[in-house]
């Protein structure tokens, strides 16, 4: 949102807590390794990446991921079985019981709920429990680290829940939806081409601050957001000194609990909303094998587990077969996650005994001999904000106070969607809003 304004001629300045830019988005470059411990890749569900790319001057950087990265496995009775991709392998595919596939031609005729439904209510309601046992509750570890019975899938799959709400089913919805996506220049996330770069995520957000050059402030944290007669006054911490900055509009872009701090004295209500949002603790293992002792062909992007597996890993990543660059060739790479709501104590576990978790069950589902010729464990001890049942609520109430305090916007992925391409999008919105504030404030 930042570097938007800039562009536009708007004075801006960012504060960052950190010595360098990309927060969550971390790369790490060692020993010949390319390790994300933040997010491995992106979809390309919004042409705003490409405007990036190209206003940032990445094109060079830019890599789509291996085509046989479509192909998604499951863990079900100890087998890996392909995530089927089309009406035929969804008639074939073991995943799935007769009388579930049977099941799946009742959804049309299924009516509404009259309350605000989990997303494991959602889909009990509307496709039955093999669907949401052996397809939504991996997906739904996979995407956000939680647990389907806690999530709102108004709040987390708005698109899904659009769909009953527009069109009165998720069959009808997804014929009707085809043509509004190409009306608005989107892709469904089931058919956007998943990205990364050359040289890691965090190319990206260092290539946004280093277009705003001056206009970061590293090492720098946000300590007060008050009033003033002109606008808005932000207190600064800068290397042990404090320091004040007057704007004309102040967008919040941290996580809900340091969102809460500073807007406490502005209202005590919705900071202790935003407090209230769990964010549950998540390890990601990044392991390297001799390509040669895998038997398996690892032609797809990774496979994730249903809890009923009952096994002590979310999933896992073939990082390698995404993206080759990741490590040697005569080697592949994994990337394991371990905790997240389902399991929050494993990640709680020290670097070492994490690493043995999530290399011992690799190893059993994969069957894999030997043992790991690189290892490298990043813990994120509040990793993703989850979007529970009654999570509207919350976003409700921080609208209503972006509109009762005019100049203040927050930008985080505790509100708009938790994805890179949600938070792209909705960096770029706030964007707007913020030019459409000053444009205002000037006549």
């Amino acid at each position: 949102a930042g570097a938007d304004r800039h562009k536009r001629g708007v004075a801006v300045l960012v504060l960052e807590r950190d010595s360098s830019a990309g927060g969550t988005m971390k790369t790490i470059r060692r020993n010949g390794y390319l390790v994300e411990a933040g997010p491995n890749s992106a979809l390309e569900t919004t042409p705003i990446f490409k405007e990036l790319v190209r206003d940032l001057r990445l094109e060079n950087e830019f890599v789509y991921a291996n085509p046989a990265g479509k192909n998604r496995f499951i863990l079900k009775n100890g087998k890996l079985l392909a995530l089927p991709l089309g009406p035929i392998a969804f008639l074939r595919t073991p995943l799935f019981s007769s009388r579930a596939k049977v099941r799946l031609l009742k959804e049309p005729f299924v009516g509404r709920a009259n309350f605000e439904e989990s997303i494991a209510q959602f889909v009990e309601r509307r496709l039955g429990n093999e669907f949401l046992d052996y397809a939504i509750n991996p997906f739904v570890a996979g995407v956000y680290a939680g647990e389907p019975e806690r999530l709102s899938v108004r709040a987390a799959f708005p698109k899904l829940y659009a769909l009953e709400e527009r069109y009165g089913g998720l069959i009808r919805g997804m014929v009707g939806g085809v043509r509004e996506r190409k009306k608005r220049a989107e892709k469904a996330k089931d058919r956007a081409e998943t990205f990364s770069f050359q040289s890691g995520m965090q190319i990206l957000p260092l290539a946004l601050a280093a277009s705003l050059g001056k206009q970061v402030m590293f090492d720098a944290s946000a300590t007060s957001v008050e009033p003033d007669p002109t606008g808005w006054r932000v207190g600064v911490s800068v290397a042990g000194q404090q320091c004040t900055f007057a704007s004309d509009a102040v967008i919040i872009s941290t996580p809900a609990e340091v969102s809460a701090t500073l807007i406490r004295p502005l209202s005590a209500g919705v900071a202790t909303r935003m407090d209230s949002i769990y964010y549950p603790p998540v390890a990601s293992v990044f392991a390297v094998f001799d390509r040669s002792a895998i038997s398996h062909s690892l032609d797809g992007f990774g496979f994730l587990i249903p809890a009923r597996e009952r096994r002590q890993i979310l999933g896992a990543l073939w990082s390698s077969s995404l993206f080759p660059h990741r490590c040697p060739e005569n080697e592949a790479a994994f990337t394991i996650f371990v905790g997240g709501a389902r399991q929050p104590e494993l990640a709680k576990l020290d670097e070492d005994r994490i690493a043995d978790v999530a290399v011992r069950e690799l190893k059993s589902i994969m069957h894999i001999p030997g043992n790991p010729v690189y290892l490298s464990v990043t813990c994120w001890p509040k990793a993703i904000p989850q979007y529970e049942v009654g999570y509207t609520d919350i976003v409700r109430r921080i609208k209503e106070f972006e509109s009762q305090h005019k100049g203040l916007y927050f930008c985080s992925n505790f509100i708009g969607g938790i994805s890179v391409g949600d938070c792209v999008k909705s960096a770029s919105e706030t964007a707007e809003r913020v030019g459409a504030h000053l444009r205002k404030i000037e006549l």
